[in-house]
């Protein structure tokens, strides 16, 4: 089966992601690896099943990717992500279900798979200026808190999750 893996990757989580699905999947069948700025429709002509990777933004897809998912009419579709927050199956689906509405009602969900990743140190910084100016909530506390644990994210077991999750998919698919 001929596949592509597209991804928007920010700081490189889902890039890290998108490596970890190109080497699950046989080398030879790829016809496309890489950014969503360098897709075509020919590429997109040739993939039964696409990949597409994207980083959270305002709780969904970010834009980039959100233009790709638009273009997979009849495609199987597996969709991967990282979002600085989470950790929490319940906000990794709703941030899922939003990337799913740019979908095609042709398109077919084929697996799915989200993972916390690392934020970029001037976000800790963003939070640690709020506290010092008196905003000092447990949600920032619980803010900074969650911007350490995310800093070892994507981490190898996220990453062996991801090719389980993409061998499952691909199972199901064949059934």
């Amino acid at each position: 089966m001929n596949y592509a893996v597209i991804y928007s990757s920010r700081t490189g989580n889902t890039r890290l992601l998108a490596e970890t699905v190109r080497e699950s999947m046989a080398e030879g069948n790829c016809v496309y690896f890489g950014e969503t700025s360098g897709i075509d429709d020919q590429v997109l002509r040739e993939a039964q099943l696409v990949f597409v990777g994207f980083w959270t933004d305002k709780g969904s897809c970010d834009a980039s990717a959100a233009e790709v998912l638009k273009k997979m009419d009849y495609k199987d579709v597996f969709l991967f992500g990282t979002a600085g927050f989470g950790g929490a199956p319940a906000y990794f689906d709703q941030i899922l279900s939003r990337a799913e509405k740019n979908l095609p009602s042709t398109a077919r969900i084929a697996g799915t798979y989200m993972c916390q990743g690392k934020m970029p140190v001037a976000v800790r910084e963003r939070y640690m200026k709020m506290k010092e100016e008196g905003n000092a909530s447990a949600q920032i506390d619980s803010m900074i808190e969650n911007f350490d644990r995310a800093m070892s994210h994507p981490d190898q077991q996220d990453m062996e999750k991801l090719k389980e999750t993409v061998h499952e998919s691909l199972q199901k698919q064949s059934e």
